[in-house]
């Protein structure tokens, strides 16, 4: 697909999706959270799942942890508009618990198909549970940040970059520095995914001028 048929495309996608009642979250939410950023963006990021003003808001990341992800990426030259924000699951869990595994199963056809349609250089996982679920591996974040790995999410090979969560490094100065580090190497990452061919996997859950960025509470 090109630009536009990608763009028409994942605007479908998220219409489908904001009545989705796949999960018992769909009886709690105020409002589907799809993504938002860039549909033909390079860069990915993926955090856990919406909080309370995600919720109301129907965007990713707009609280204190959004803001130090905006700063983030300007540090490297790179704005919001130019990515593309999702979570892992797309309706709030109740009192911000840890997503379930039947939430987990209903909602990673969305995000896989959020991969096959944006088709992403590079996925950038925020913090553990993102990073554990899409690497298919227990290690936890402080053990594997900052560290690349090729895997196949959905039908789709892309590089996994574990990050910390920026929530974790709001009041923790050391860990901000850390994530700061990691953050800077995203621009070469980017460059050396571009330069290797695209590629698809086989169907399976996970083996481990420009055209406006879309901001219509969806995406």
């Amino acid at each position: 697909m090109d630009a536009v048929e990608r763009a028409a495309a994942l605007r479908e996608y998220a219409e489908q999706t904001a009545t989705c009642t796949r999960c018992a979250l769909a009886e709690g939410r105020t409002q589907v959270v799809f993504g938002s950023g860039s549909p033909h963006a390079d860069l990915m990021f993926v955090g856990e799942a919406p909080g309370r003003h995600e919720d109301e808001q129907g965007l990713p990341f707009v609280g204190q942890a959004g803001r130090l992800l905006d700063q983030l990426l300007g540090e490297i030259g790179l704005a919001r508009e130019q990515v593309f924000i999702v979570n892992t699951l797309k309706c709030r869990p109740p009192g911000n618990r840890d997503p379930l595994p039947e939430e987990i199963a209903a909602c990673e056809p969305h995000l896989f198909r959020q991969i096959e349609l944006i088709e992403p250089k590079l996925v950038a996982t925020l913090g553990n549970f993102a990073t554990k679920l899409l690497s298919g591996r227990p290690t936890g974040i402080t053990r594997v940040h900052g560290h690349e790995q090729e895997v196949t999410l959905g039908t789709r090979t892309v590089l996994l970059y574990p990050l910390y969560h920026p929530a974790a490094a709001l009041y923790t100065p050391s860990m901000l520095k850390v994530l700061e580090e990691d953050f800077a190497r995203i621009p070469v990452l980017l460059e050396s995914a571009a330069d290797a061919p695209a590629t698809s996997g086989e169907a399976e859950v996970h083996q481990v001028g420009e055209p406006e960025p879309i901001q219509l509470g969806l995406f």
